[in-house]
This record gives structure tokens, C-alpha cells and sequence, in this order.
């Protein structure tokens, strides 16, 4: 299954200033200083947001472990673009960005 461009063209847009795209697990991802923040797997927005935030994000509605090979990424998680208006993606960007920021430049 193709990824969403539409949820890349807005996710392209919300993060222009800085980020980097790369093609990544059949669809995008989005890196700043080398790590990555957020992408897009098939029509899903998928966030890396440490494991504290990706605890709490994942005992919201819609919101889910990132896991496609059987094994979840821990501090990631994902969600339904369906799900989402464009405040919501807007403000999980903003959070992934947040934790991102913390680490070191790759």
C-alpha cells in the first residue's frame, strides 16, 4: 500500500524550516540534525516523542504503538490520518519536534 501524500504534503509544510525528508519504511520521515521526528506510513502519522509522551499519547483515542514489524519502537507512536484535523497533526508535530530537539545532532 502507497503512503498518504496528502498527510506528507501537510507534514512537508508544518515543517519546513530545518527538517529534512527522506523516503523511509515504504513511506517518509522527517529529520532535524540527523533524527527523526515524524513520517508517514501508509495513512498513518507516525511521531517520535520520547517514552514518556508516547506513554501518554498512547492512552488517547486513535492513538497506538508504532509497529510494523511485530516489534513496537518504544517513545514512538502512531495514529490514524483520518483521525486527525490539521491543529491536531500541527500540534503533535510540535511535541515530536520538543523531544527531538533534546538529543544529539547525528
Amino acid at each position: 500500500m502507497p503512503y498518504s501524500e496528502e498527510l506528507d504534503a501537510k507534514l512537508a509544510r508544518m515543517l519546513s524550516q530545518g527538517a529534512v525528508r527522506r523516503k523511509m519504511f515504504g513511506g517518509t520521515c522527517y529529520l532535524l540534525k540527523g533524527n527523526m521526528v515524524c513520517g508517514v506510513y501508509k495513512n498513518f502519522l507516525i511521531l517520535r516523542l520520547g517514552e514518556k509522551r508516547a506513554a501518554e499519547a498512547l492512552k488517547q483515542p486513535g492513538v497506538r504503538p508504532f509497529d510494523i514489524t511485530g516489534k513496537p519502537m518504544k517513545g514512538w507512536a502512531m495514529m490514524a490520518e483520518s483521525a486527525l484535523t490539521d491543529a491536531e497533526i500541527a500540534g503533535w508535530i510540535e511535541k515530536a519536534r520538543t523531544f527531538v530537539k533534546t538529543l544529539p545532532a547525528k
